[in-house]
């Protein structure tokens, strides 16, 4: 065997080499590697054309490939911080300036902020956060209205205030907005009537309202006095008004969902969120009974596999315990974490229904 063939065997049989072969961005930071031929060191995601074994040398850090006498790769960039960083860092930039403009920037307007191409720049926004950038400033801007109704003098002045350069394109999503009209909502959800009932059931206290346009809030808790506390906070203006016979029928129907979590429930559901909310939660009721998911398998199903930190805040922000699962996302090595309404209530809705 000459010497070249020594060479080649010896990178083979490192383990860092089939990171390299399968472009491993989980690798990226842990080691970098050199190709004599072209003098430069790179990440092991690096996508240029595979080099040979014999050319290829090992380095812990960049420091120890430039000492060895290599230049930084143009392509992945090792000296610079990893890619999904330079982009959440870019993204952030952005974010940034949509909040701070009173009418939002338009997609040629962030893309030449950013040195991108309108594509690139809509590709990448989407990717980190799970919304392109006129959506997040779509959410940006119902947060302004929503504190906007509270502060301004009149709801015109907190339609302007908000970013909206005329009332009617308000108006037109307010109530998937709202949940309510403008002066409703103003007024803490005065004049809206909210039906709620509060029961046992195997998992200590329930709670179960329905607004006008559907269940809005299914809670579990050890004390029934704090649950309706909370609904009252949600709804401080609101008329809660103790269910009827037919409520109580709609009320047996989820205390049996949190009995047998695997059979479903086909009832209206008053569901209010960011546009990125609304599609976790989409994302969370498509998970069969029995099964579960990652945070960022979730992230993934919804196109935006970068985003598993706000897939975790969206289930946190889930007011209807069950009917949303949100128990059946876990941890990437399958640890419970982070339940609304305890871990040991989203332990036995697990149990419950892996045993179904």
């Amino acid at each position: 065997m000459d010497k070249k063939e020594l060479l080649a065997a010896a990178t083979v049989a490192d383990p860092r080499w089939a990171a390299v072969q399968a472009r491993d961005a989980s690798a990226d930071g842990r080691f970098f590697y050199s190709v004599k031929t072209t003098g430069v060191y790179c990440r092991p995601s690096c996508g240029a054309r595979p080099a040979r074994p014999e050319n290829v040398a090992f380095h812990g850090t960049t420091a120890e490939a430039e000492a060895a006498g290599f230049r930084p790769c143009q392509r992945c960039k090792p000296d610079q911080p990893p890619l999904a960083q330079r982009h959440q860092q870019l993204v952030d930039s952005l974010c940034r300036l949509i909040d701070s403009s009173e009418q939002a920037p338009d997609l040629d307007t962030l893309a030449a902020e950013a040195g991108l191409s309108p594509h690139h720049l809509h590709r990448i926004f989407k990717a980190t956060t799970g919304l392109t950038p006129r959506d997040y400033a779509s959410a940006r801007r119902a947060e302004r209205m929503r504190t906007q109704l509270g502060n301004a003098s009149t709801i015109t002045e907190a339609i302007f205030d908000a970013g909206y350069n005329a009332s009617s394109r308000f108006y037109e999503s307010a109530d998937a907005l709202l949940g309510m009209t403008p002066s409703q909502y103003r007024a803490g959800g005065a004049d809206t009537e909210i039906r709620f009932a509060i029961g046992q059931c195997s998992l200590g206290a329930i709670l179960v309202a329905r607004s006008p346009r559907g269940i809005c809030a299914i809670s579990l808790g050890d004390d029934a006095e704090a649950l309706l506390r909370e609904l009252q906070d949600r709804f401080p203006k609101a008329r809660l008004i103790g269910g009827d016979a037919t409520f109580e029928r709609e009320v047996a129907l989820i205390v049996g969902l949190v009995e047998a979590p695997g059979i479903g429930l086909d009832l209206p559901l008053d569901v209010r969120g960011t546009a990125f909310q609304q599609r976790v939660w989409q994302a969370l009721r498509e998970i069969p009974a029995g099964q579960t998911a990652s945070y960022a398998e979730v992230a993934e199903r919804i196109g935006a596999p970068r985003s598993v930190r706000a897939v975790a805040q969206a289930c946190a922000a889930n007011t209807l315990a069950v009917a949303i699962p949100c128990h059946r996302v876990v941890r990437q090595d399958g640890a419970l974490s982070g339940y609304r309404w305890g871990v040991e209530r989203k332990k036995t809705l697990i149990e419950r229904e892996a045993q179904a």
